[in-house]
């Protein structure tokens, strides 16, 4: 059995910004950010909870083509991910 990650700096690596980021971060209330290879949808809920203190509705984990993992995290009612892409200065 492989080692559980748990350290939220090692599973969430960096956010993702673009157009249709923007776009999602403004009409679904989601963040895009790339993810540790072996992270699971709970161990990136739980990072993301622990890091920035918000509450997570729901994550949609995508394996792309050019070898990376990107987690589609949407918070929940009560915590605005335009608020939290603020502070991260993606907007």
């Amino acid at each position: 059995m492989k080692p559980k990650i748990t350290d939220p700096y090692h599973i969430l690596k960096h956010p993702v910004s673009t157009e249709r980021t923007v776009r999602m971060i403004e009409a679904e209330n989601k963040l895009v950010f790339i993810v540790d290879k072996k992270a699971t949808k709970s161990d990136v809920k739980k990072a993301m909870e622990e890091l920035f203190k918000v509450k997570v509705k729901k994550v949609n984990l995508l394996n792309s083509l050019d070898g990376k993992k990107k987690a589609y995290i949407q918070l929940a009612s009560s915590h605005l991910a335009s608020d939290l892409s603020a502070e991260l200065g993606l907007i």
